[in-house]
């Protein structure tokens, strides 16, 4: 047992103290590489199915990414809640509290999978036709969404124990464990495509599978650690306090991912309307875009975390510092990997299978996007600095006005007036920078009233 609790207690972090540069890089490049490994193997299951089963097995994965999010962003949103939260209690020192909190999440992990195999499989069909997914990719498409949805009782409950994880500093096992999942995924994609020819069914299948030994390892480290985070089966249930403060916390976070995905899945309906072949260019550019992003949402995860921490141990002061700390590591980040990708742009979209014409299209986006990527990490950090002090109305509202609401008037006039490729692209630069500017002035005024309120 005191090998166990030495171990366990060896990945946590104590967030409220000591000096913070060092320690916000330690816990974010673990989720960085997370993140990046994430959509690299993403990029393997795009890969595998563009070279040996052709552009349109590509189109029907890629053309599926944003209903997911769609479909998901609700649930996971839910897990922000439970990051917060276990967070709060954490820096607080509450037991009691935090072993609930643990409790309920893992539950909701579970309830919200099973509800969601059903969602993904009756909806699919009809909310693909409803985007306007090209008839030639369609049936694919459906077949993908149906058996990436039977694995959602898994997905959520990653989704849910690495929140739990991160909100004590453990970044590093969730790490550990997508490198074994990835490894077997892009094993399982060889197989299942290249040997036995099941094209998008194939990738699919390998996803799941992958995704359910991450699942089992994150499942055995939350079984078997030490401390008030520790996970028993006879107290899983759901407590209705910390229900509704998770509730409270995560649904404007989750409601916001939603409609993101909806001014996105409106996009996508757009990218839809120039065919296939645009489509193909543009999922391989999406997922390298990813890339990017992941390594930027890291920042935005340390935000939440080390102010969660932070702000449940009353140590207000420092929050003024994390949030200086991850706005100037957010640039840097952005500005490097979205430099980095759209330079090689022509290089890294050929590793897809990509032809000339499909390549071509892809760089319209890597230029109009990836270049000022990082305005989206500003923003991105501001929402997890409010979230991390127990605001998420106020950011919900802010995004949604500012990103989602102002994009999708972007679509229904500029883009409609030139319909080009790159006035649908330029929505993304103009939305992050209006948005982001309106999250500091909230972020500035939220951190004023709570330290006066701890000072008082």
């Amino acid at each position: 047992m005191k090998s166990q609790t030495r171990t366990s207690r060896s990945y946590e972090m104590d967030m409220c103290n000591g000096p913070l540069l060092g320690k916000i890089l330690i816990y974010a490049l673990p989720l960085m590489i997370s993140g990046i490994l994430q959509l690299t193997f993403n990029a393997v299951d795009l890969i595998v199915v563009g070279r040996f089963a052709g552009s349109g097995a590509l189109s029907s994965v890629g053309s599926t990414s944003s209903l997911i999010n769609l479909m998901l962003n609700l649930f996971i949103g839910l897990s922000v809640g439970a990051n917060v939260l276990v967070a709060h209690y954490y820096g607080a020192g509450e037991k009691q509290n935090l072993s609930d909190t643990v409790h309920t999440s893992v539950t909701i992990s579970v309830v919200a999978g099973f509800f969601l195999i059903f969602v993904g499989y009756f909806l699919a069909r009809p909310m693909l036709v409803l985007m306007g997914t090209p008839e030639d990719i369609l049936d694919g498409a459906v077949l993908y969404i149906r058996i990436y949805f039977a694995g959602m009782p898994v997905i959520m409950f990653y989704n849910f124990g690495s929140a739990i994880l991160r909100a004590i500093g453990d970044t590093k096992r969730p790490l550990y464990f997508l490198c074994t999942a990835g490894v077997i995924n892009i094993i399982l994609n060889l197989i299942f495509v290249c040997v036995f020819q099941m094209g998008v069914a194939g990738v699919a299948l390998g996803t799941v599978l992958s995704q359910m030994v991450s699942a089992a390892l994150l499942a055995h480290a939350l079984l078997t650690m030490d401390g008030d985070c520790r996970v028993e089966l006879k107290k899983l249930k759901i407590a209705p306090e910390k229900l509704l403060r998770i509730v409270r916390i995560g649904l404007p976070a989750g409601l916001q991912g939603c409609l993101f995905s909806l001014s996105n899945v409106l996009i996508q309906s757009s990218i839809n309307s120039f065919g296939s072949t645009v489509v193909a260019g543009n999922t391989a550019a999406a997922n390298l875009e990813g890339i990017v992003y992941c390594g930027m949402n890291s920042v935005y995860q340390t935000a939440l975390s080390f102010v969660g921490q932070n702000y449940g141990a009353g140590k207000i002061e420092r929050i003024r510092k994390i949030a200086l700390i991850c706005l100037g590591v957010v640039t840097v980040i952005g500005l490097v990997l979205g430099g980095t990708v759209s330079f090689f742009g022509d290089t890294l979209l050929r590793l897809y299978g990509t032809n000339d014409e499909e390549t071509a299209y892809g760089l319209i986006r890597l230029h109009y996007i990836c270049r000022v990527y990082f305005l989206c990490g500003i923003m991105d950090v501001f929402v997890g600095l409010m979230r991390g002090m127990g605001y998420s109305f106020t950011p919900m509202i802010v995004s949604l006005t500012g990103a989602c609401l102002l994009r999708i008037i972007w679509i229904m006039t500029v883009f409609q007036f030139f319909g080009t490729l790159e006035s649908l692209y330029l929505s993304y630069a103009v939305t992050w920078i209006v948005t982001a500017s309106v999250h500091c002035i909230c972020f500035v005024h939220a951190y004023r009233k709570k330290r006066a309120a701890f000072a008082g």
